[in-house]
C-alpha cells in the first residue's frame, strides 16, 4: 500500500520532474529587463566562448552582471553535472521582472514626483551540443 514515508515519495517524484541542464539564477539585479534583455538577445543560442568574448566587450552596464552569471552557470555544469566546457551553449536565457523600488523626487510648488528604480530576475540555462 504506502511505498514510503509522503517525505520520500515528494523526493522521488520532484527528482524524476527536476530539470537536468545546468543554470544559473540572479535575482533582484539592478538593472531594468528592457536593458538586460538588449544583451541576452545578443547571447542567445551561442556557445559559451563566444558569449564570453561578445560579453567581455559590450560596453553596457548589464553585459558585466550578465558576464558573471554566465561564468556561475559554467561552473555549475562542470562540477555538478560533469560536463564538457567546450561543448556548452546557451540554451536558454531570459529576464523577468522583480519588485521596483519606489522613490520621491520633489519638484517645483511642492509637488512630489515618482522614480521608479527597476530590478530583474536574470536566468541563464546551458545545454550541451
Amino acid at each position: 500500500m504506502a511505498r514510503g514515508h509522503r517525505s520520500q515519495i515528494k523526493r522521488e517524484r520532484n527528482e524524476n520532474q527536476r530539470e537536468k541542464r545546468p543554470s544559473a539564477k540572479l535575482s533582484y539585479a539592478r538593472v531594468s529587463v528592457q536593458k538586460a534583455c538588449f544583451v541576452l538577445d545578443a547571447i542567445r543560442g551561442k556557445d559559451v566562448e563566444t558569449a564570453l568574448g561578445i560579453l567581455a566587450y559590450n560596453p553596457r552596464y548589464a553585459s558585466r552582471v550578465i558576464e558573471k552569471l554566465l561564468k556561475s552557470a559554467i561552473a555549475n555544469a562542470e562540477n555538478n553535472n560533469g560536463m564538457d566546457i567546450t561543448k556548452l551553449y546557451i540554451a536558454e536565457c531570459y529576464a523577468n521582472e522583480a519588485p521596483t523600488m519606489k522613490r520621491i523626487h520633489p519638484r517645483a510648488q511642492g509637488r512630489a514626483y515618482r522614480i521608479l528604480k527597476r530590478m530583474s530576475n536574470i536566468t541563464v540555462v546551458l545545454d550541451e551540443k
